[in-house]
């Protein structure tokens, strides 16, 4: 059996593992798309490091972007297997995917508009949305905690990784030449103490381990918790200097936990009494097809559900589709908090309120969770005193704050935890992918401490026997 990583592999984003057996059957762990490579992420996206058309399964952890996004291409390329996923994170793909084809023809168009005036080749978007469901048709449901036959050598299992509705760890029995070996991949590994879903599952004892460790290097703040942080920087913003507060988040995951969070707060009337906007046709359809999966909610949003029947709602919210009552918003003065995607800052709606917003300090913009070092969000993360949107240069005269604690990734304390359940000793090699290089070596000396012999970060498209 080999193993070779073509995305994810010394990057944060890009998911892509793939599994050849001896006897010649390949079966890849997701299929995502690198976002925030700069110059190189056109290029990232366009060569897989395999032929497609080559593999014969395929396993989705989870319906991320960065997970999930180049499932159509890969469809297109020649993929004529089976995709297995659970039942929510297919709802979720093809929502995504289909809001991701809409962009690339958009942005294609718009870019093609000006090439062609200028005579130069013209830009083909990576898929469109049409596209997107001949891939969703590919997929295929099945349980939670339960194994399932995959082939007469492959046999897998999906636990919960608590990090978005529907994310899984996936588990493996690989058995060749009388011999079975056990595979476990985390995902993306969510918190032990998350607002919404149930903490990640133990799981069986694994040879082989592929973890992520986006965080590898980063212990989030408990000291203050997140819901008395956020309050604060509404307040601030928003009550002492009547200004705008702009939040990037993710539309899956991150915009409901925001959305539950100033619910709470609305429920301990606490809340301060100014407009908040949802500005994302995808954060709408991702919170309302969420609502749809209310046993994956954990016990703390179970209590709220017996006396608030949305969890996600709360007076004062305004979720917002048509594109004119995005725009308008650019138009008022009055305090008010906008969440729009993307997470990373780096498309959407989102530019459009930060280039409008950045320049003045009675605004401040706030990052919840993780951005690529090379993205929009990046930049204002690092202190960044001018940034380019548009084409055009803006001074960050707005404040911005950072509450790293939201986000969906575990520390690592919790990616430790996650391991707990394993006897170190007896995982033969650990494999560290979905991290910058400086947190995955961080992580490395963490996981040798813990007694994990075995430990490798492998790059870009590496590939080992096992």
């Amino acid at each position: 059996m080999k193993i070779s990583f073509h995305g994810a592999a010394r990057a944060v984003t890009g998911s892509k593992h793939l599994i050849t057996l001896d006897n010649g059957k390949k079966l890849l762990l997701d299929c995502g798309m690198f976002q925030g490579m700069g110059a190189e992420t056109l290029q990232l996206n366009t060569n897989f490091g395999f032929r497609p058309k080559d593999i014969d399964y395929m396993i989705l952890s989870h319906a991320h972007i960065d997970h999930v996004g180049l499932v159509p291409k890969f469809v297109m390329e020649g993929f004529s297997g089976t995709i297995f996923c659970t039942d929510a994170s297919k709802a979720l793909a093809e929502i995504l995917l289909a809001d991701s084809g809409r962009i690339q023809e958009s942005e294609a168009a718009f870019i093609n508009k000006r090439r062609r005036k200028q005579g130069r080749d013209l830009v083909v978007p990576l898929y469109v949305e049409d596209d997107v469901a001949p891939a969703i048709q590919r997929m295929k449901v099945v349980p939670l905690g339960e194994w399932y036959q995959i082939d007469e050598s492959i046999k897998a299992m999906h636990t919960e990784a608590g990090h978005i509705i529907g994310s899984t760890c996936i588990h493996l029995e690989i058995t060749e030449n009388g011999k079975t070996t056990r595979v476990s991949f985390s995902g993306d590994v969510g918190r032990y103490d998350d607002a919404i879903l149930n903490a990640p599952a133990t799981f069986p004892q694994a040879d082989i381990i592929l973890m992520e460790s986006t965080y590898g290097n980063r212990e989030h703040n408990k000291a203050e918790p997140y819901l008395e942080r956020f309050l604060k920087v509404i307040v601030e913003t928003c009550l002492v200097k009547k200004g705008k507060l702009i939040i990037p988040s993710f539309s899956v995951g991150r915009t409901q936990e925001l959305l539950y969070a100033l619910n709470t707060l609305s429920l301990q009337k606490r809340l301060p009494p100014i407009p908040y906007y949802v500005d994302s046709p995808l954060s709408v359809e991702a919170t309302e097809m969420t609502k749809r999966f209310p046993k994956l909610f954990n016990s703390s949003v179970q209590d709220v559900l017996e006396h608030d029947d949305d969890p996600f709602a709360f007076p004062g919210l305004t979720m917002i589709k048509d594109a004119d009552a995005s725009k308008a918003l650019n138009f008022r003065n009055d305090p008010m908090v906008i969440i729009s995607s993307s997470g990373m800052a780096e498309a959407g709606r989102i530019k459009h309120h930060i280039s409008n917003n950045v320049e003045s300090t009675r605004n401040t913009i706030l990052i919840v969770g993780y951005c690529e070092p090379n993205s929009l969000g990046g930049k204002l993360k690092s202190g960044q005193k001018e940034v380019k949107i548009f084409g055009e240069e803006h001074e960050v005269n707005a404040s911005v704050k950072v509450i790293e604690s939201m986000s969906a990734h575990g520390d690592y304390h919790d990616l430790l935890h996650w391991l707990e359940c394993q006897d170190a000793g007896k995982v033969q090699h650990l494999f560290l992918v979905h991290g910058d290089y400086e947190a995955q070596v961080s992580m490395r000396e963490k996981l040798l401490q813990a007694g994990f012999n075995n430990v490798s970060i492998p790059s870009l498209h590496e590939s080992f026997d096992l």
